[in-house]
């Protein structure tokens, strides 16, 4: 492996055959299609639909869910998140990888067929629609549903906050209650559907955050949106069942964008303190930032290795709750650990709107909120521990 500014390879044993030419050629397209354009993404808070249609002609939204063809994703996801725009990395991982997992896990052949290409081509922009306000990390909350309500059939009523890729989504994969919960279980009733953006009464309100701005984040609402039966994505009832699988997957992409988010970060500030002088030496003299940078790139070959290694076990079928949970949290708290120092070696120019030192520093937070706050990756870790106290 080279230092986080210079060139990348797989760690051994995880490596596929031809992944250098394939690395260079995801960060070259990444460096046409993304980078020109990243700087008026975050002004316009989203990803427009033309740039959409062209990452899906670049093929750029089409690797590979499972099996070999993922170590292909993870070097794409890992390029994504070098790009250093955590929002672009945001609603790109939903659309090609996390909202889209549940229809390739979960949905019917005839769901697969209308959805998936579409999807790939960018001219479908996919959401998930989990969250609630008072049901974010716990589900238990829930208030959104789809209860029968006369002859007529159901109805979806309810509201979504957080959404990623919200105010174009053409698609959302939605967790609502179809049933009455008949005990204390929190997703008791629960199921996953497939709602139409377009339909009456979907409505959307921008809800920026203070970070990832290009991620289209919103709220939105559903006033009696008719649904039938064909929308259920898998069993009706099964949500608790199908997120326990779909999280796994959505945390090891995460953790994959995320390390990419800190090599991004390490590059920024490792030339900075080559470049910034302080008298007659450049910052990088002081024993102090050597130090201080060496355990950061220490950390993160630690962390880039066990991505790998997890995506590798993803590859295998063999990934588990406790390794996506490590992953997750660990790249996500270097993140914001790396983005931290990034702008205090910067000074007061790192505090500065626009400056690339504080959007690494804004967007690194949202990483360790979403699809799981660090606290309830550490639950996690600790449920599955299988060593002696």
């Amino acid at each position: 492996m080279s230092r986080p500014d210079g060139e990348t390879a797989i760690p051994d044993p995880y490596g596929f055959a031809g992944h250098r030419e394939f690395r260079e050629r995801t960060r070259h397209l990444l460096a046409q299609s993304v980078l020109p354009h990243a700087q008026e993404w975050e002004r316009s808070a989203r990803i427009p639909a033309e740039a959409w249609r062209t990452l899906g002609k670049q093929g750029l939204l089409a690797f590979g869910h499972s099996g070999e063809d993922f170590l292909r994703s993870a070097v794409f996801l890992e390029e994504l998140g070098r790009t250093g725009y955590a929002g672009i990395r945001a609603a790109v991982g939903v659309h090609a990888y996390m909202a889209a997992s549940y229809l390739e896990l979960f949905g019917t052949a005839e769901q697969k067929e209308t959805y998936l290409p579409p999807i790939r081509s960018g001219e479908c922009v996919v959401a998930l629609a989990i969250s609630e306000d008072e049901a974010g990390s716990d589900l238990s909350r829930l208030r959104t549903q789809a209860l029968p309500a006369d002859e007529s059939g159901r109805y979806l009523t309810g509201c979504k906050h957080p959404v990623t890729n919200g105010t174009q989504a053409d698609l959302f994969v939605t967790l609502v209650r179809t049933r009455q919960a008949t005990s204390s279980r929190g997703l008791t009733g629960a199921s996953l559907v497939l709602v139409d953006g377009h339909s009456p009464g979907v409505t959307r309100r921008p809800e920026p955050g203070l970070g990832m701005r290009s991620a289209d984040v919103c709220r939105v609402g559903f006033d009696r949106v008719p649904l039938s039966d064909d929308q259920f994505l898998g069993r009706p009832g099964r949500a608790l069942m199908y997120l326990m699988r779909a999280l796994e997957f959505e945390r090891l992409v995460a953790g994959i964008l995320a390390v990419g988010g800190v090599h991004s970060c390490l590059a920024l500030l490792g030339a900075f303190v080559r470049e910034h002088r302080v008298g007659d030496a450049p910052l990088a003299a002081k024993q102090a930032v050597k130090h201080r940078l060496a355990d950061l790139v220490a950390e993160f070959e630690l962390v880039r290795h066990y991505a790998y290694r997890a995506a590798w076990r993803h590859s295998r079928g063999d990934l588990d709750s406790q390794t996506a949970s490590i992953l997750k949290l660990k790249a996500t708290e270097l993140a914001v650990e790396t983005a931290q120092v990034c702008v205090q070696y910067h000074g007061a120019r790192g505090y500065t709107e626009g400056s690339a030192a504080a959007r690494h520093y804004r967007d690194a937070m949202a990483g360790t909120l979403a699809a799981g706050a660090s606290e309830l990756m550490r639950d996690m870790i600790f449920e599955g521990m299988s060593y002696e106290l």
